[in-house]
């Protein structure tokens, strides 16, 4: 080969180096495109000149010998996060530091004789990766405690001692679950590995970075202590969930699936694979979150590294401009950008020997929030990455001046800059007037490392050292669907789309019938279907029996770790087909799954869940291949009075189209060249037999039924439901004997209830244990679709929803909170829970005793709730507090006082249920229509705890109005520390707000104290002299505008308020101004604007 033009390879591509040549091609000048043909084309930029180039990498060279390499760890590789810190290594520091030196090692590797420099970065770089694995893998029982309920207290560390490796500071002394750190290290790792770097030796390595890929898999339901390493703004040691974090996950899953760690010499067992389902929902849940950070940071600097480099973790624009102009317009100052409103890191408040903040003390940060230049750099990179020149000159004009230098000339980034003491007060009274000073932290004797370490990248690209496709090698700054296509045997995120949905994408569908009898009669309806058998040599699997093959991945019995967790495949995961021993598998999804619970018996519901799932996988799709999904139809179908819609939507799925969908349906063999396969080859270097049951065919004498007239139907079963709940009281004999002589499912089922919480699960009856006798019961109610039985024997059986926990998270992460249970002995949930919590959750003593089928029935709400709050978000406007048991009441409210039913709520078949939740939820659509009185209206709203717009920031107005507080129901909700800690728009104040209209028990009234906020809001506005000098009190007011209501209708007082409630909301709010007015004169109001108050402004 020509010595001018050695080659190397990355990614299948060839990067020509260029050497000094008398016949040079003349400067191109700088062009950064989107387009990965045109990079492809020309990937490293035409050079001024071979010397000059040489020079300005080797002055680079220089720098980052001094800076970076200076300050590594001679044993480990790790860095400190300041260069004279001797002890304790920073991880996250420790990665961008790497980074920095390989971006340095990418650009030498244009030029042809480097000297060795390109090799002695990479191996830098090798030995840095290496460090921190090396440091983990030690804690690798942490990483198997972690994977089973995300416990703080396993969290892999973010420190350790710079020398020798060890744990420098335990999870009891600090926040060490940062997830944003893990992700960041595989994200780079697979970027170094993509440039040629070999990082990872062995396959206990691989098998480590596997489980490293399970620790952040659930990343989205993971409260966190973040980037900043502190948790909630507050500082009280409370982790949340981070938009950042989770941000940083997705971006680590879509790189490091189907990564080959060994590189383009690796064997098929050396590949990482990822859980699409989970990347989905890190997905759905970063983009719900976003622009936010998190519950106590509305906005925070740390998302422009989430959503620019390095890891462009959106690709939804809309989503992208909302983030990024939120950060700047409320974070960017002279001297950077904060890094979140009200932090108190590096000021001169800040009181440095304690580790936590006081309740209130971040309101003495507000304002002189520190400014670190960092994130001109990172604006910097985004307007390198967007070809934005002007972004990129501005942001270089403004760290120009900020930038120190040390005796060798070289730029020195300060950490941040702060106000002086002297000038807190004045720069509190007029932010932005005062002069700041540097941190201690990134000066010339004491260097900020991650600082200097974004400087150099950014330089390089600056003066075209570096191109940003050598900085992105798996292009993740392109839309999935223009990056390079991946070649080889395992999926990967890539798939053509169009404004984040894939609109020309067809989703494959297999129609399998149970039987050969089942196939036949639906033939004669002209819906062709395949039997098991007819797919063969194409195996049919519950994805039950996929989750057990997947069990075997990342397994070691030398480190410890025990593979996958046991988490269901999700629909996205069960719309591939499989390459697993020499076998080819199908799995079914898991709404076809017969389950213990009895959800999966309502074929109304099933048919509504068939749908939804085909959109689900057609709009979220995002591998290369068509999704194939499979329609399993079994015989106990048939019998369902539901069947002839189930015929309708098979017909309807035969036409080509679903609601809008495009529908491809025919054979699976014919479909198998057009999906989405994925090879397991990490079971054909395991010697193991797997215990598989695929899904079997039923075998008949004959074909039998031909067509549904045929078929028996299910009958409509009911019967009086009377009550035995007196038994209780009565002795276990006697409960026995009634038993016996009782033949309705429900009488026999309380009685059953009564004896089970009494004399335990195996007490004998008649020979049988009492659990046994309430199964026979629920087979029974279930073949008769009698669902108040099948709830009551689901209640007693304590069963549980399958994967209720990604909806209670998806619920809690749409700005919401979440009540299981009833008055006193509610249960709140604001973070997300295990599936191991859910029994408790649920199960509470209160809760059954209160009525035990209210154990499922909430379950089943939460599930819809779930479910509705990611498709249909409109329908939750203005509930910030989603109570499960109020939400019941509403509906049960709906049902027997509005629509005059007789039916309870358990009765209803689960389908009806759902509807049930839609109605009360979308009652401003419908209300007007089905004219609804005013108390009607008001008591579902106050079920549901629905409050108007900017309702909670007109509380936080008339909070700063009152200096005594506002009191409802005896509960005082106190100026300070209150709207010193919080600010009007954050969530946390919000959720305070509703815990004190919690307290109210009644919702028709919980409404017009709502009414009553806007009231007295509106008056504050048009009066903004008012303030109220004592306790502001809700009830006394409401009780006075009650008393005047009844006063001009000529009545007397009485406690009864229905008149009130049902009078419409003008003349409530009328009499409740006229309250206001009256409280104010009485002397409640500032005594110098008492002095000349004649009237106050009402409307």
């Amino acid at each position: 080969m020509n010595k001018g033009m050695t080659s190397v390879h990355g990614r299948g591509r060839t990067v020509s180096k260029l050497r000094k040549s008398h016949n040079a091609r003349p400067p191109r000048s700088r062009q950064r495109t989107g387009s990965v043909c045109d990079s492809d084309i020309d990937v490293n930029l035409r050079i001024i000149s071979y010397d000059d180039t040489v020079r300005k990498l080797d002055h680079y060279y220089g720098i980052v010998k001094r800076q970076l390499l200076q300050n590594q760890s001679i044993t480990l590789g790790l860095f400190p996060l300041s260069s004279q810190e001797k002890e304790v290594a920073d991880i996250r520091t420790t990665i961008y530091c790497a980074a920095s030196i390989w971006s340095l090692f990418q650009a030498y590797r244009r030029i042809d004789d480097d000297r060795g420099k390109a090799y002695e970065l990479g191996q830098s770089c090798v030995k840095c990766m290496r460090g921190i694995l090396n440091c983990w893998m030690r804690q690798t029982e942490n990483v198997e405690n972690f994977k089973k309920g995300q416990n703080p207290k396993y969290a892999l560390h973010s420190k350790f001692h710079l020398k020798t490796g060890k744990e420098v500071v335990s999870s009891d002394d600090y926040g060490h679950l940062q997830i944003d750190v893990v992700s960041l290290f595989l994200l780079f790792l697979v970027q170094m590995i993509t440039s040629g770097l070999q990082i990872i030796y062995t396959m206990d390595e691989v098998t480590f970075v596997q489980n490293l890929v399970y620790y952040v898999e659930r990343a989205y339901r993971t409260p966190d202590f973040g980037m900043w390493e502190r948790g909630s703004k507050y500082n009280n040691g409370t982790p949340e969930l981070h938009a950042s974090s989770i941000g940083m996950a997705k971006a680590a899953l879509e790189a490091i699936n189907g990564c080959n760690l060994f590189g383009e010499k690796g064997a098929s067992w050396s590949v990482i694979f990822v859980d699409i389902d989970a990347h989905n929902r890190n997905r759905s849940i970063f983009e719900t979150l976003l622009p936010r950070e998190s519950s106590s940071k509305n906005v925070d600097a740390s998302l422009m590294c989430t959503i620019s480099f390095p890891a462009f973790a959106t690709h939804d624009q809309m989503l992208y401009s909302k983030t990024r102009s939120q950060v700047i317009s409320s974070l960017e100052g002279k001297y950077g950008f904060k890094r979140f409103h009200r932090d108190g890191y590096g000021t001169v408040l800040e009181d440095k020997r304690r580790r936590f903040y006081h309740s209130a003390e971040t309101k003495e940060f507000e304002k002189i929030e520190c400014q670190w230049p960092l994130f001109y750099l990172y604006m910097i990179l985004e307007g390198m990455f967007k070809n934005n020149e002007e972004q990129v000159e501005e942001y270089k004009n403004k760290l120009k001046p900020l930038v120190k230098r040390d005796k060798w000339g070289d730029p020195v980034i300060p950490m941040y800059y702060f106000v002086h003491k002297d000038n807190v007060e004045d720069e509190q009274a007029e932010p932005g007037s005062q002069y700041r000073q540097s941190s201690p932290e990134g000066t010339p004797k004491n260097l900020f490392l991650w600082g200097q370490s974004i400087w150099i990248i950014a330089s390089l690209l600056m003066d075209n050292l570096l191109h940003i496709n050598e900085l992105d090698l798996i292009r993740r700054h392109l839309p999935s669907y223009n990056r390079p296509r991946k070649g080889g045997r395992y999926s990967a995120f890539q798939s053509k789309n169009h404004k984040g949905t894939a609109s020309d994408l067809v989703v494959q569908v297999v129609l399998i019938a149970e039987s050969m009898r089942l196939q036949a009669m639906m033939a004669t309806y002209g819906i062709q279907t395949q039997t098991p058998h007819e797919v063969e040599p194409v195996q049919i699997w519950p994805p039950k029996e996929l989750v057990k093959v997947y069990q075997n991945l990342g397994v070691s019995e030398k480190l410890g770790l025990g593979g996958r967790p046991t988490r269901p495949i999700g629909a996205l995961g069960t719309s591939k087909i499989y390459r697993v021993c020499g076998q080819t598998v199908l799995c079914y999804p898991l709404v076809f799954e017969v389950s213990d619970f009895y959800l999966s018996h309502d074929m109304a519901l099933l048919i509504d869940d068939i749908k939804t799932e085909l959109h689900f996988v057609g709009k979220y799709w995002r591998l290369s291949g068509r999704p194939t999904v499979c329609i399993l139809i079994r015989e106990e179908h048939m019998r369902d009075v539901h069947f002839r819609e189930l015929l309708d939507l098979l017909a309807m799925l035969k036409s080509g189209y679903c609601d809008g969908l495009k529908i491809r349906t025919g054979r699976l063999q014919n479909l198998i060249a057009s999906s989405c396969i994925e090879h397991l080859d990490f079971m054909n270097a395991m010697d193991i037999d797997l215990d598989i049951t695929p899904f079997e065919q039923l075998q008949h004498a004959s074909i039998g039924y031909q067509s549904l007239t045929d078929v028996p139907t299910a009958i409509t079963y009911s019967e009086d439901s009377m009550s035995f709940k007196d038994m209780g009281l009565q002795p276990t004999p006697e409960v026995l004997s009634v038993l016996r002589s009782v033949s309705t499912l429900h009488g026999q089922t309380q009685l059953l209830g009564i004896l089970l919480r009494r004399e335990g699960r195996n007490f004998q009856v008649d020979g049988v244990s009492v659990q046994d006798r309430v199964c026979a019961l629920l087979r029974q109610a279930s073949s008769l679709r009698y669902w108040a039985g099948v709830r009551e024997c689901n209640a007693l059986l304590s069963k549980e929803v399958e994967s209720i926990s990604p909806y209670i998270t998806t619920i809690l992460v749409s700005g919401k909170q979440l009540t299981a249970g009833y008055g006193k002995d509610e249960i709140l949930l604001d973070k997300p829970v295990q599936p191991a919590e859910i029994h408790d959750l649920f199960y509470t003593p209160a809760l059954q005793a209160h009525n035990v089928v209210q154990a499922v029935l909430q379950q089943e709400v939460v599930l819809y709730c779930g479910k509705l709050i990611a498709t249909h978000t409109q329908l939750f406007n203005g509930i910030l507090n989603i109570r499960i048991g109020w939400v019941i009441k509403a509906m049960t409210y709906y049902l027997h006082d509005v629509c005059h039913g007789k039916e309870s709520i358990e009765s209803l078949a689960p389908n009806e249920v759902r509807r049930l939740v839609v109605k009360v939820l979308s009652i401003d659509e419908w209300a007007h229509k089905e004219r609804l009185t005013p108390q009607q209206i008001r008591v579902i709203d106050g079920c549901l705890g629905r409050t108007p717009k900017r309702f909670y920031e007109k509380v936080f107005h008339i909070l700063s109005k009152s200096t005594e507080g506002v009191r409802l129901c005896d509960q005082l909700l106190p100026q300070h520390p209150t709207i010193s800690e919080m600010s009007s728009g954050e969530l946390n104040f919000a959720l305070t707000v509703q815990s004190l209209l919690n307290r109210i028990q009644h919702p028709e009234y919980r409404q017009i104290v709502v009414e009553l906020f806007s009231v007295i809001a509106t008056i504050l506005e048009r009066n903004p002299e008012l303030k109220f000098l004592h306790e502001l009190n809700l009830d006394q007011i409401v009780k006075e505008a009650f008393k005047m209501f009844l006063k001009d209708l000529g009545r007397e007082y009485t406690e009864d308020m229905s008149s009130f409630y049902n009078a419409s909301q003008v003349a409530v709010t009328s009499y409740l101004a006229r309250a206001i007015v009256n409280f104010m004169l009485t002397g409640d109001v500032r005594s110098e604007i008492e002095e000349g108050l004649t009237f106050c402004k009402v409307s």
